[in-house]
């Protein structure tokens, strides 16, 4: 059975794309590494554990390279990944529309089979990306999403124990009763404690997300990772990386400016409970916005020849 599709013709040789994977393995390691030796240590980090922690994607499957789909990786190395999840091997009449000699070992994405088991995750995933593209970027939250998570926290059960607040609890609670609360992501508002629930302006939900998430969210703008990640290997894993790179500088940044007194750790707060420190959180709140609106269409992007197989299967 043939799985090449009518235009797939780039091909990587081996030295093209072996040399690819390293350097994807080298910049995963980067992050990977200090995680795992601390897992192996017993040890937490508040900043940099979260985003193997919260989503689901586990450093050993982010050192997998994938070219993404439409890409054949020829030589013997390739083989050994035909029995990798939606790989398959080429056979005589995918080599010869390749221009690749009978025999020679080569793999890509099966685009048929990723579409059979990933078509509902494409589509929701195209559905969040290009409704959130198209609404306008809120500079408004200030970050207090992360406030409204330990409001009157001595009441329910402790978020991060091993940290303290910066300003106390009673400080924080003030803070959270003296400004407008407003998130617009659900995997940030049902973190909020029952007392801060209603305190917020907005109602998120599973049900309405792809109705309101919209590009000057934080939060929004880190899942372009869980997005891209979901979706692999019809992704190439640079792009999955650029996104992950975003996502944990605006994780960074978001800690800076919650109740946490993360000095020791290395990371100086955004005092959002003054003028200045709200007006420093926006500016970087719009650099990432920026920069997160380019990912989004490059994901788009990437995806497009997939979603236009889907709704030509249909």
């Amino acid at each position: 059975m043939q799985i090449l599709k009518p235009g797939q013709q780039q091909v990587l040789p081996a030295d093209a794309w072996k040399d690819r994977e390293a350097a994807h393995q080298a910049r995963v390691r980067r992050y990977a590494d200090p995680y795992l030796d601390r897992r192996s240590a017993g040890k937490k980090h508040p900043v940099e554990d979260f985003l193997f922690t919260y989503y689901t994607q586990k450093p050993g499957q982010l050192l997998r390279w994938h070219p993404g789909a439409g890409v054949v990786l020829a030589g013997p190395e390739a083989a050994a990944r035909a029995g990798w999840k939606y790989y398959g091997m080429l056979d005589d009449g995918d080599l010869a529309a390749a221009g690749l000699p009978a025999g020679t070992p080569a793999v890509t994405v099966d685009r048929t089979a990723f579409l059979a088991e990933r078509r509902e995750a494409l589509q929701f995933a195209g559905i969040i990306l290009r409704g959130t593209a198209k609404r306008p970027a809120q500079f408004g939250c200030f970050g207090l999403h992360e406030w409204a998570m330990v409001y009157h926290q001595d009441r329910f059960e402790l978020r991060h124990e091993y940290l303290q607040l910066r300003l106390g609890p009673g400080g924080t609670d003030r803070v959270v009763e003296d400004n407008r609360i407003r998130c617009s992501h659900f995997d940030a508002f049902r973190f909020y404690t029952p007392d801060a629930t209603p305190l917020n302006e907005l109602t998120p939900s599973r049900d309405n997300q792809r109705s309101m998430e919209q590009p000057g969210c934080l939060h929004a703008n880190m899942d372009l990772y869980k997005w891209a990640y979901k979706l692999s290997p019809a992704l190439p894993s640079e792009l999955v990386m650029d996104c992950f790179e975003l996502s944990w500088r605006v994780r960074a940044m978001d800690m800076q400016a919650s109740p946490y007194d993360l000095e020791e750790w290395g990371y100086p707060p955004i005092p959002i409970e003054t003028a200045a420190g709200k007006a420093e959180y926006v500016e970087h709140q719009r650099a990432f916005s920026s920069e997160a609106q380019e990912l989004r269409m490059r994901l788009l992007d990437a995806l497009a020849p997939l979603m236009d197989e889907d709704r030509n299967s249909e």
